[in-house]
């Protein structure tokens, strides 16, 4: 499975080519900051690409990872999500430090939704933000969502509050 974009390739997570970004990025406080808020060790960060490698078994879908079509460096995992417990199937995304602000998570968010609602068939999707990450607010607003509701925390995420952003698909006409 593969999507290309101008600058990006959205493709099946590879931990031969993808772990140590991924392990660098789990390891950044700035990054997780947003999406668990605690850093990871090389073995949490293992068993979390493993986690997320198991959503496609479980889902036939999931997170893929983003390389740059130029140098085939990997940027980041975007794509769809939806693990037992979550509000509704989501689109989210992480890009890793010194990739960032470059429109990356834009580029890759774009084409994942269009996989979700044009093959997948989703009638809507969603994006889960932690209060006060602006730069996911902004690229959620960027494709079109916007805040559906607010809700105190996720069950075993986060007891922080969390934007619910989505969109409905766009309507075949």
């Amino acid at each position: 499975m593969i999507i290309e974009t101008e600058r990006l390739i959205l493709r099946e997570i590879d931990p031969g080519r993808d772990f140590e970004n991924w392990a660098g990025a789990m390891a950044d406080e700035d990054t997780v900051r947003y999406i668990g808020g605690k850093t990871m060790s090389r073995a949490e960060s293992w068993r979390n690409m493993a986690m997320v490698m198991g959503h496609w078994a479980i889902r036939g879908y999931g997170f893929f990872s983003v390389e740059l079509r130029e140098t085939g460096e990997t940027v980041g995992r975007v794509g769809p999500w939806y693990p037992d417990g979550w509000p509704a199937p989501e689109v989210g995304w992480t890009i890793y430090p010194g990739f960032q602000r470059q429109g990356y998570a834009s580029e890759a968010a774009r084409a994942s939704i269009n996989y979700v609602f044009g093959t997948l068939g989703w009638k809507q999707v969603i994006h889960v933000i932690l209060e006060g990450n602006e730069a996911s607010i902004a690229v959620a607003e960027k494709m079109g969502s916007s805040l559906i509701r607010t809700q105190h925390g996720l069950p075993g995420i986060t007891e922080e509050t969390v934007l619910i952003y989505g969109q409905s698909a766009p309507s075949a006409g």
